[in-house]
């Protein structure tokens, strides 16, 4: 008796929902659940888009990495922008903090003389990625720009522990 009751429960909720009828609900509107074929995104997926950042792990730089490039006389070294408050990285070019427009705009008027295949690395320093002002907006540029070799100096914790403390080339 109670798989009826199942079957009528089901049609009360699906009546009226039709694809073209379906109404939103407010994580809906609010841009956290995305429309696939008809049905809602699962919960993890509306964490992952809530907190997606615009670069991939790939597109992370170990700064060990990094630092073996610039100590290498042989090898090709990358452009190396700091969008953050100073320029302590050997070779790299200060563009000031990110997060203020006019350096935005520098930042923008020295990438659209480069190729987009051209290998550059951003980096701040300021803080963990979690609290950086700087490194979002200077990487969504790149991807808006649609650079395809950019990457983002992996510093978990600022540019003095990450870079300074290690003994890496500094300026």
């Amino acid at each position: 008796m109670k798989y009826p009751i199942v079957f009528i429960v089901i049609y009360i909720l699906m009546s009226g929902f039709s694809r073209n009828e379906r109404k939103s609900c407010p994580a809906q509107e609010a841009g956290l659940m995305r429309q696939t074929t008809g049905f809602n995104s699962t919960p993890s997926e509306i964490k992952q888009d809530k907190n997606q950042e615009p670069w991939t792990s790939g597109q992370l730089m170990n700064p060990a990495d990094l630092a073996s490039v610039i100590s290498d006389p042989k090898a090709r070294k990358p452009l190396i922008f700091c969008v953050g408050p100073g320029a302590l990285i050997l070779g790299s070019l200060d563009m000031g903090p990110a997060k203020e427009k006019e350096n935005l705009e520098k930042f923008k008027l020295q990438l659209s003389k480069l190729p987009k295949d051209a290998n550059i690395v951003i980096y701040c320093g300021c803080c963990p990625f979690e609290h950086c002002p700087n490194i979002r907006p200077a990487f969504s540029l790149l991807k808006a720009m649609k650079f395809t070799n950019a990457h983002l100096l992996n510093l978990e914790h600022n540019i003095k522990t990450d870079w300074v403390a290690k003994g890496y080339p500094q300026a």
